[in-house]
């Protein structure tokens, strides 16, 4: 069957919203962990984790950091305008935007737009025990989003703003406004990179005990960075996914990842969703590199559109020579990938992952995984008071073709 006319009412359940964890556990490992091994289910605890997991194995993390991308301006009339900010407009690279000490542009999305017919919307903030003025001006509309850009008095950074006047954006699903405590709660405990707008929440569990018990059972870990972007909310409107549209995500991953993975014969464990897409999308960069193209990016129906046959360690060895060619330590590229059922996933074979919302593409990228066993996870989590979405309960699922 052609993925295209995969009809999403397929991939609906019912989630009771007193199901939906509003806020973490205390302890972030403690949560529950549901192992799917090869069409086998059982219930365990998070912090069991290493002892399931093969010894010597590649377990990937996307160590992305949420930003505090949600501003607010308060216009002279009194009107409230939210700006969420998306994605770098100028300059384009995120750590090089962050670091901007005087004017930069992104794409938002804007809330109260109506009250926002012209003009530029000023807003006093205090960085640094400095009182700056922040003046926001819109520019152009980009799809469903507008740029703005921003501009301030000369002295703090990009990123120093969003610290003093941003606000964390948590899932809309949640339903309720950020809390202090979500600073520190919706950051994964190796977060390093910012550019996120919403948390690689699968890694939400992890503690610097879990993680030391990985090394004891020698586990080689890795990360690669995959900034998420509001679209990864974005629910599937159309009938057929088809009629979906994948938002582009940008990844950089390190040459010495592309080499360790090389040595692990292309085959990985993927802490959550994120890292699944950056390294499923690694391999199509592989083909796309060997055929001599310059950018990598990955469309969003590629993978059912290839009909060739290069190995996984092949195509890793022709990121690598592109990576040579191009003198770069450091591959910066984007991906629109969508897994769905008829996806042969070449690089991950175990896979950690909270429990997601119905008839979303994080749904259809499980059920790609487990081949189309999806219900038997899902309806064991429902029977057995597992707490569902972001800062719900984890599940380790290993396919009955997992190599590991």
């Amino acid at each position: 069957m052609d993925p295209k006319h995969i009809q999403i009412k397929d991939y609906n359940y019912a989630l009771p919203d007193e199901r939906i964890a509003k806020f973490p556990l205390a302890q972030r490992d403690s949560s529950k962990l549901l192992v799917y091994n090869r069409g086998q289910v059982e219930e365990s605890r998070f912090n069991h984790l290493p002892s399931y997991l093969p010894k010597g194995a590649l377990m990937v993390f996307n160590n992305t950091k949420v930003i505090q991308a949600r501003l607010r301006f308060r216009k002279e009339t009194g009107a409230l305008i939210e700006i969420f900010i998306l994605e770098p407009a100028c300059p384009v690279e995120y750590q090089e935007n962050f670091i901007q000490r005087n004017r930069c542009a992104w794409f938002c999305l804007v809330g109260n737009l109506k009250k926002w017919k012209e003009g530029a919307l000023r807003q006093t903030v205090a960085v640094n025990g400095k009182t700056i003025e922040l003046k926001a001006t819109r520019a152009e509309t980009h799809g469903t989003s507008h740029r703005i850009d921003f501009e301030w008095e000369a002295g703090p950074s990009w990123a120093e703003i969003l610290e003093a006047m941003g606000e964390l954006p948590i899932p809309p699903y949640l339903n309720r406004q950020t809390e202090e405590s979500d600073k520190e709660t919706y950051q994964t405990v190796y977060s390093k990179i910012k550019g996120s707008v919403a948390a690689p929440t699968a890694g939400l569990h992890f503690t610097q005990q879990v993680l030391e018990e990985l090394d004891a059972q020698g586990i080689v870990r890795e990360e690669v960075t995959l900034h998420v972007g509001a679209g990864t909310f974005r629910p599937v409107k159309s009938e057929e996914i088809g009629g979906h549209d994948m938002h582009t995500e940008h990844i950089a991953v390190k040459r010495e990842t592309v080499e360790r993975l090389l040595a692990h014969d292309g085959r990985a464990i993927a802490v959550g969703t994120t890292s699944v897409r950056t390294l499923e999308s690694l391999y199509y960069m592989g083909v796309m590199a060997a055929e001599g193209h310059m950018d990598l990016h990955v469309p969003q129906w590629m993978p059912y559109e290839y009909t060739g046959e290069m190995s996984t360690t092949d195509t890793l060895k022709a990121l690598l020579s592109y990576m040579d060619r191009q003198q770069l330590d450091v591959l910066h590229s984007s991906t629109q990938i969508i897994i769905a059922p008829g996806y042969r996933y070449h690089i991950v074979q175990m896979m950690v992952t909270n429990f997601h919302q119905p008839q979303s593409t994080l749904l259809l990228l499980v059920s790609a995984f487990v081949q189309g066993d999806w219900r038997k996870i899902y309806d064991y989590a429902l029977a057995h008071d597992f707490r569902f979405l972001s800062y719900g309960d984890s599940s380790l699922l290993i396919p009955e073709n997992s190599e590991l």
